[in-house]
C-alpha cells in the first residue's frame, strides 16, 4: 500500500488554478522528487499534503486514510513531516532546544523520551556539536540542516524537503545530499521539491514535472529530464 497518495487534487485562488487534478502516489521508502517552473504549483502541493491548505477538490490519503479534513497537527502527528525553503527556526533557542519543541509538540514524545531521540537526531544530521548554539546565529548550511533535524525530530514516515539546496555552494551542497541520502537509506520516504537538479537527481528515484499547476509527467529521472516538453517547458530549450 502506498504511504501517501493523492487523488484528483486541485487548488484555485479566485480565478487563478493553481493545482489542477494532481494524482499519484508514494511508495513507503521511495524518493520522489518535484520540479517545474517558478509559479508551477509546487510548494502550494505541499501545503496540500501538510493541511496548510484544503483542497477544492481531491482526497489526500496517508496509509490508505483519508486525512484531506486533518489539520497539520494531525497530519505531523500521523507521520509527515516537513523542511521550508527559507530555514524558520526558533532563533532566541539553541539547536538542541529548537529540536526538542518539534520532538514534543510535532513528533508527540514524552518528556522522557524526547532528550535521547533529539541527540540521535542532532547526531544522524551533522549538528551534534552546535547542540548549544543559538539557532539564529547560524550560518545558512546550518540553518538548512536544522531545518531537516527539526523535520526529523517529528519522527515522520514522509519527509517534504521545499529547496532544502538553494543557496548552498556546491561543496555544501554535497554535504547536505550525503545526508539526505543516508536519511532515506534508513527507511524514509522523501518528497523533495528542488531547482538544483545534480542533487536532487543524486536521491531521487523518480521525477515529477509540473507545470501552470498540473502534472506534466512522472517517471525515471533520466527519461523525465530527457523528454521534449520538459526540456521545452522546464528547462527554456528549443527541442
Amino acid at each position: 500500500m502506498a504511504i501517501l497518495s493523492l487523488q484528483g487534487v486541485s487548488k484555485s485562488f479566485g480565478a487563478l488554478k493553481v493545482t489542477d487534478d494532481v494524482s499519484f502516489s508514494l511508495e513507503p521508502g521511495e524518493a520522489l522528487g518535484i520540479i517545474g517552473p517558478n509559479g508551477a504549483g509546487k510548494s502550494t502541493l505541499f501545503n496540500l499534503i501538510t493541511g496548510n491548505l484544503r483542497p477544492d477538490a481531491g482526497l489526500v490519503r496517508l496509509d490508505g486514510r483519508d486525512v484531506t479534513g486533518e489539520t497539520p497537527m494531525q497530519r505531523c502527528a500521523s507521520g509527515i513531516g516537513r523542511s521550508f525553503q527559507i530555514p524558520q527556526p526558533f532563533d532566541h533557542l539553541s539547536v538542541y532546544e529548537n529540536l526538542l519543541v518539534a520532538a514534543r509538540f510535532g513528533g508527540a514524545m514524552t518528556a522522557a523520551e524526547a532528550p535521547a531521540a533529539c541527540m540521535d537526531v542532532l547526531a544522524r544530521t551533522g549538528l551534534a556539536h552546535l547542540a548549544d548554539r543559538k539557532a539564529g546565529g547560524l550560518p545558512l548550511l546550518n540553518r538548512k540542516r536544522l531545518e531537516l533535524a527539526r523535520a526529523m525530530a517529528t519522527k515522520p514516515r514522509v519527509i517534504l524537503l521545499d529547496e532544502i539546496a538553494g543557496g548552498l555552494t556546491d561543496a555544501e551542497c554535497g554535504e547536505l545530499v550525503a545526508t539526505i541520502r543516508a536519511i532515506h537509506s534508513e527507511g524514509t520516504a522523501i518528497i523533495w521539491i528542488e531547482h538544483v537538479l545534480h542533487a536532487l537527481t543524486s536521491v531521487v528515484t523518480r521525477l515529477m514535472v509540473l507545470n501552470f499547476g498540473k502534472m506534466l509527467m512522472i517517471g525515471a529521472p533520466e527519461e523525465v529530464m530527457a523528454a521534449r516538453e520538459v526540456r521545452e517547458i522546464y528547462l527554456g530549450l528549443d527541442a
